[in-house]
């Protein structure tokens, strides 16, 4: 399935999670939170955000549980956030984070 400009593949849902962001392969770590997720990817709410472009490894934490996957920083909030889009995910990460997005409202 291809994405059309400014349509999103997935729904998206406003989920509060603990996020460690570690940028590859450098492995700088910055510790922040989601604000929204999708089957795809997730904002971070983040004052200092990793440049645009850039890979890394996304562990989000939910009920003592623990989401791990590959991603890239596709957008940048100045001072706000940033998107990543998930890459690369295991598929029992990938029903991990299926679960978690049935539990929550998407908007």
């Amino acid at each position: 399935m291809q994405q059309i400009k400014g349509q999103r593949l997935h729904p998206r849902f406003s989920k509060i999670l603990a996020a460690e962001i570690v940028e590859l392969p450098r492995g700088a770590k910055l510790q922040a939170r989601t604000s929204d997720v999708s089957r795809s990817g997730c904002y971070i709410d983040t004052l200092n955000a990793i440049p645009g472009g850039t890979q890394v490894l996304v562990r989000m934490s939910y009920r003592k549980e623990v989401f791990e996957a590959t991603g890239r920083v596709i957008y940048v909030s100045p001072g706000l956030g940033m998107g990543i889009c998930f890459m690369d995910v295991e598929p029992t990460q990938q029903n991990l984070l299926d679960r978690w997005l049935a539990e929550t409202e998407e908007y």
